[in-house]
């Protein structure tokens, strides 16, 4: 199924492309979160005709993001969690748990651009990038110590 993408995407591609999705991911995922729209044939000559006015949007965003890496950029937080034997925790830190203190800090950044991984599940500092835009990234750096 091809789909046009409304928003960057990670693992998938950038606001503006016409990407190959499995069926059940673009009708069940993409399209009711306002991440996609299908590809008809009239949506892809709408798409050509749309492209200056995307690429106007992408520049934009791109430029509000470079304001905000300044600030992020180099920004520590620390999440306590609970700690097992050898200093494991108990779950993992995940880029959700991230975006909530990001939030706190006044930033408000979606957690699917924030690049854990599987998530951080030992004690220590981390550096994390964060996606502000395409092609712009900072880059946090989080304290994971016990409760």
């Amino acid at each position: 199924m091809d789909v046009i993408l409304k928003e960057d995407v990670p693992k998938l591609g950038e606001m503006g492309e016409i990407v190959d999705v499995a069926p059940g991911y673009g009708r069940n995922y993409l399209i009711p979160q306002g991440l996609a729209l299908p590809a008809s044939s009239r949506k892809k000559k709408e798409l050509a005709h749309q492209k200056r006015q995307i690429e106007e949007r992408k520049a934009q965003e791109r430029e509000d993001a470079l304001s905000v890496q300044k600030a992020l950029d180099g920004l520590t937080i620390t999440i306590p969690k609970r700690v097992a034997d050898e200093d494991k925790l108990y779950g993992s830190v995940s880029s959700r748990e991230i975006a909530g203190v990001l939030e706190q800090e006044g930033f408000e950044v979606a957690h699917r651009f924030i690049e854990v991984g599987q998530g951080l599940d030992e004690l220590g500092i981390y550096r994390v990038p964060v996606k502000l835009a395409s092609g712009v990234y900072a880059h946090i750096m989080v304290w994971v110590v016990t409760v």
